[in-house]
């Protein structure tokens, strides 16, 4: 175990101030908020690794992993994981990274409804029309709008935060079988991910006289999302090699999608060639 400070007040409320303004700070493609969250919480790996420069590397190199969720969601993720690494430092690695993997899918999804589409829809709808009819109310609406937000995402960090150190300390004989939890939650929201996220189908058909096969349905019929996975694979893959990055295999994403979208053509060439 690797852990030497307490957090305080202030650590939590520098994390939180952080949190309204950076976690889209650095926003990437490979990482996504990955590099925006370590920023983030920072003021509190400094404390709890003050003394521990070797923990500090190691938890520092968990937290720039990907991440992303809905920034107002992100308070209640953050606050869990300051609790996690104060009460059990490093060895609360798997278990922080299967609640970042677990939690950010779902986080999402309601923080982009409440926070995002229902929140703009309502607010800016009334003060525009409030506005339009000359009521200088309109104006103060969001502000005030704004101020309710930023309050419910501060009770988001100390929710996040003392749910995660009651998990933390109640559980802390037993905590493998929550990081194994956390982490078959992590994995298995990863592999939902790339079903919902890669949508290709293969647009191929052979003929052969009357009978004609359609290869797309063969492939679903063998196991749905093959093209998908076999993507996300060779993408992990490709990451892995020395001098590839995010930016190129865009591009290596690119040229594929344009081989598989034109693939009956260019069979139906070669066929011609003969």
């Amino acid at each position: 175990m690797s852990k030497t400070n307490k957090l305080t007040k202030k650590d939590i409320n520098k994390v939180f101030v952080r949190n309204l303004f950076g976690l889209q700070w650095g926003w990437n493609y490979e990482k996504m908020q990955g590099l925006g969250y370590a920023w983030v919480i920072m003021p509190a790996l400094k404390r709890i690794y003050k003394d521990d420069p070797k923990g500090m590397q190691e938890a520092l190199k968990l937290q720039l992993g990907y991440f992303n969720t809905t920034p107002a969601m992100s308070h209640l993720i953050i606050g869990a994981d300051m609790a996690l690494e104060e009460e059990l430092g490093t060895e609360a690695e798997e278990a922080v990274a299967g609640l970042k993997t677990g939690l950010m899918g779902p986080f999402a999804g309601v923080g982009d409804t409440l926070f995002i589409a229902i929140y703009r829809a309502i607010v800016f709808s009334i003060a525009a029309y409030m506005a339009m009819d000359g009521n200088a109310i309109g104006l103060l609406i969001p502000i005030i709008a704004c101020l309710g937000v930023i309050a419910i995402r501060y009770k988001f960090t100390m929710i996040g935060y003392n749910q995660g150190k009651k998990i933390a300390t109640g559980f802390a004989d037993s905590i493998a079988p929550i990081t194994e939890g956390a982490a078959i939650l992590g994995l298995t929201v990863v592999g939902a991910l790339i079903a919902a996220t890669i949508n290709f189908k293969l647009d191929l058909t052979f003929k052969l006289g009357e009978v004609s096969l359609v290869i797309q349905e063969q492939l679903d019929k063998i196991m749905p999302c093959m093209i998908p996975l076999g993507i996300a694979m060779l993408s992990y893959w490709l990451l892995g090699k020395k001098k590839m990055n995010s930016t190129k295999l865009i591009f290596v994403l690119i040229g594929l999608g344009m081989v598989l979208g034109n693939l009956q053509n260019i069979i139906n060439w070669i066929i011609g060639l003969f």
